[in-house]
């Protein structure tokens, strides 16, 4: 399939700028891939398709504020610098994007803080946007990760205009959430309540943790119209013999194992045996999928509605047929659904 296959008329206003008062109570389209029936309910309902045995994978992943301000050494400029990944622990040196970008060049100094107790020296480009820092600060590597952490903020996607607000820092955050490492949420899991979690238990639902730490790089644009020609950046994952024997006990038992989101399924996708079980991992991924792909390891997912030509609509489109899902997206325009991150949800059993 080519990438214009991905295209279709989204509304602005149908861009989610906030998510939903109450997590659970998000939009809720529900599509059956054997008879292409679609049913328009809320999040919370969610629990009246999974039964005793069945198995939710979740994405552990823990965002930080990886947005930054600083100002350039005399000129004083205001720069931005967006946290990416950390390239050495003992010289503090991070992979970043910087913007305004042309303003950047190595060898320049940008302090950040009221008091300037943070510092940063660029010491290479990597791409247009793209520089590596070295952080010089006194104190321990703990004291420095919180002064990251004090001077930061939620990194809401770039789509979401007003300024980032106190709720935030708990709203762009799963309820699970505990590895710290994303510089943007797995959002399909931002709708479970403690609630909701709590009652799924209850039933005998499972639950399966993983980690992938979600990078920019996911919603990069596709810029080529075959789709084969398309690098995914590497982003990094861990799944646990403990995570992958639930899976597997499902699927060997004929359970559910449902994905709770792309990131989530595009982890599985990545350490499958060659008995189409799920083994445990602990490295790197840059699986793309796009039609046609046959899966292996979830049979139903969950997941937000995706922004025209992103990889993501692509993932889903392989998941649940192309045609059926552009239909989906169709009616979602047509009855006001939220798009992206803070946007409403999609379960595809």
């Amino acid at each position: 399939m080519k990438l214009s296959h991905f295209n279709f008329d989204l509304p602005k206003e149908l861009l989610a700028e906030y998510p939903s008062e109450n997590r659970d109570e998000a939009r809720l389209m529900v599509i059956h891939r054997k008879d292409g029936k679609i049913e328009h309910r809320q999040f919370k309902d969610l629990i009246e398709y999974f039964d005793e045995g069945d198995v939710m994978v979740l994405n552990n992943t823990k965002v930080f504020p990886a947005r930054l301000f600083g100002n350039k050494e005399k000129t004083g400029a205001r720069i931005e610098v967006f946290l990416l990944r950390e390239l050495n622990v003992e010289q503090r040196l991070w992979d970043v994007l910087v913007d305004p970008a042309r303003k950047i060049r190595i060898g320049n100094k940008l302090y950040f803080g009221d008091d300037e107790s943070l510092v940063a020296e660029v010491i290479d480009n990597t791409t247009s946007r793209g520089r590596t820092l070295r952080f010089l600060y006194d104190g321990s590597y703990d004291e420095f990760r919180d002064k990251l952490n004090e001077l930061g903020e939620t990194p809401l996607p770039k789509y979401i205009k007003r300024a980032v607000e106190p709720e935030d820092e708990d709203r762009y955050q799963t309820i699970y959430a505990k590895s710290e490492g994303a510089v943007a949420a797995p959002t399909a899991g931002l709708h479970f309540s403690k609630h909701l979690l709590k009652r799924l238990e209850i039933k005998g639902v499972n639950f399966a943790e993983m980690t992938l730490h979600v990078g920019l790089g996911t919603f990069n644009p596709v810029e080529v119209e075959d789709l084969s020609k398309h690098k995914m950046d590497s982003e990094e994952l861990f799944i646990e013999e403990r995570a992958a024997d639930t899976v597997n006990n499902a699927k060997k038992n004929k359970k559910k194992v449902c994905a709770i989101g792309t990131t989530v399924m595009r982890g599985l996708e990545s350490s499958v045996s060659s008995e189409k079980t799920l083994n445990s991992y602990e490295g790197w991924t840059n699986k793309f999928i796009f039609p046609p792909y046959d899966f292996s390891i979830a049979d139903c997912m969950v997941t937000n509605f995706h922004t025209p030509k992103s990889t993501l609509l692509m993932m889903v489109s392989a998941f649940a047929g192309h045609d059926l899902i552009m239909k989906a997206y169709k009616e979602a325009v047509k009855e006001g659904y939220k798009f992206y991150s803070y946007g409403d949800a999609m379960l595809i059993l």
